[in-house]
């Protein structure tokens, strides 16, 4: 392998190396959204309740249809989308590694037989 190569590798490596906390803080984003939506649908019910809707449906049905569940919803979303964004530009970082590691087996061997 030529030193570009080996330099890409490098590149490769350091971006793992320095945006793991990125992808760590999209991942806690992301579960924690999924937890607000949970906790925010039994809010927007409890709020219904107290509205005067009694049954537990009605309930449901006012708390997903309400703007502010909405939000929730588009957060939850933009929080899927960076740390997706983020996991498959890892994944293509780590498939370059392997790649390279394929590469330069192949080199070693090809080496040794000549």
């Amino acid at each position: 392998m030529n030193d570009e190569g080996e330099i890409k590798i490098f590149a490769a490596l350091d971006w793992i190396r320095d945006n793991a906390p990125a992808l760590a803080k999209a991942r806690a984003e992301r579960v924690y959204m999924e937890e607000w939506r949970k906790s925010h649908k039994a809010i927007l019910m409890k709020e219904s309740e107290c509205g005067g809707q009694k049954s537990t449906a009605a309930q449901e049905r006012d708390a997903y249809a309400s703007a502010e569940y909405v939000q929730t919803l588009h957060a939850l979303k933009a929080a899927v989308e960076a740390e997706e964004t983020l996991r498959w530009r890892m994944v293509a970082a780590q498939a370059r590694i392997e790649a390279w590691r394929s590469l330069e087996s192949t080199r070693r061997i090809e080496a040794k037989t000549v």
